[in-house]
């Protein structure tokens, strides 16, 4: 079974390709595909999805389906095809023979959104260590040039070692250096964080699924100009800001972190180990859901997959059901405040709209009774509880 659809065209053409294992995140319209490759600068023409048991080994979609997207991408001028699962370096080369155009899939694309979008010099180098840890398996890829040999003795390698052990070498230096300037990087958050620790500092960090609004919610809480945008990974670098709690009588420290994703590739989840340590290092997760996308429960699980990948899976949570403007009346929920079931635990749940500034107080004022509570001892991860909804 199989569809394809054209979609908007526009410069650098690409086609979209989506295979159904019978997972039940399976994206069947590639929406979320289409959104990454628009992000990343291109423009989907065509989509084909297709269903299979489990994987071609050579093609992951077998040769009569890749002849069918070989035919497809000459219809539509596409320049390059985009697979929405992660391919093997054998499946990426063998596609890329038969189907003739460069073939990637949605590690290598969210990992080049990243690299167009990280703006620190932390940022930068987290991206950089992905990048060439990706690349490492791939040198075989297009270039036959690789696999000839390098003669002579010198810095170029020693007698008869192939130029593609060369490179890898190189690039197991680059990992290295990269790994160690990282090192410092998060050695000197550190310092930092014990400098908020000293100062009695309560840390909250907004966490959630790409798009979800948090940046615009960071923006609205703290009054801040924090880039924010209806697009996947509009914030790469954690941003972190001071939120007067007037209830509470006292400021805590916001932070803003980057928007989770499916398949975020593991390399992005270990190289991002040092900005995503403000998630672990909180004293509450703000945990911001699009409620107006009906995908909401795999976007939650996702982010819970992350979180539980990077230690942070204990620390208390307050759900945030952002973008409450965006619901239409017959959705619009009885109570902006109420509790939902998340791996068996019930969490205190709020609806807000960051855009419109509906339940703002309210989350000020549950965000001051957890602040309150913490300084009288009360037991991290007791539930919260909520505050009357304000009128």
């Amino acid at each position: 079974m199989s569809s394809a659809t054209p979609l908007q065209a526009g410069t650098a053409p690409v086609l979209l390709v989506g295979v159904d294992f019978g997972l039940p995140h399976f994206d069947a319209e590639l929406e979320e595909l289409g959104l990454l490759a628009q992000t990343a600068g291109m423009q989907p023409v065509a989509r084909i999805t297709c269903k299979r048991k489990a994987p071609d080994a050579a093609l992951f979609v077998g040769s009569g389906k890749a002849d069918e997207i070989r035919a497809l991408a000459q219809m539509h001028g596409a320049v390059e095809v985009l697979f929405d699962q992660s391919l093997s370096p054998a499946q990426q080369r063998n596609l890329e023979r038969h189907i003739e155009l460069p073939v990637n899939d949605r590690t290598l694309l969210i990992l080049e959104i990243f690299a167009q979008r990280a703006r620190s010099h932390e940022g930068k180098l987290q991206v950089e260590l992905a990048k060439l840890q990706y690349v490492s398996t791939r040198l075989v890829r297009r270039w036959s040039h690789l696999e000839r040999q390098t003669g002579g003795i010198g810095a170029r390698g020693g007698p008869g070692e192939k130029q593609i052990e060369l490179d890898r070498r190189m690039i197991g230096d680059a990992i290295k250096r990269t790994r160690e300037r990282l090192v410092k990087v998060k050695r000197q958050r550190s310092t930092q964080r014990r400098q908020r620790e000293r100062r009695d500092t309560f840390n909250i960090s907004l966490v959630g699924y790409t798009n979800a609004g948090k940046s615009t919610l960071f923006n609205a809480l703290v009054k801040a100009r924090a880039y924010a945008a209806d697009q996947l990974f509009a914030t790469l670098d954690t941003t972190t800001r001071q939120l007067y709690l007037a209830d509470a009588g006292r400021s805590v420290s916001l932070s803003d972190t980057v928007g989770f994703i499916r398949d975020l590739p593991h390399g992005l989840v270990d190289a991002f180990q040092a900005t995503l340590q403000e998630a672990i290092d909180a004293d509450l997760l703000l945990h911001v859901v699009d409620a107006s996308n009906a995908d909401f429960p795999e976007q939650m699980a996702q982010v819970e997959r992350v979180l539980h990948e990077i230690g942070a899976a204990d620390i208390p949570q307050i759900l945030v059901f952002n973008k409450l403007d965006a619901l239409p009346p017959e959705r619009r929920p009885p109570d902006l405040q109420d509790e939902y079931e998340v791996a068996g635990h019930l969490l205190p749940r709020l609806f807000v709209s960051a855009r419109s500034g509906e339940g703002l107080d309210n989350l000020r004022q549950a965000l001051s009774t957890k602040v309150l509570a913490t300084q009288l001892d009360m037991t991290p991860g007791d539930a919260v509880e909520l505050p009357d909804a304000m009128p």
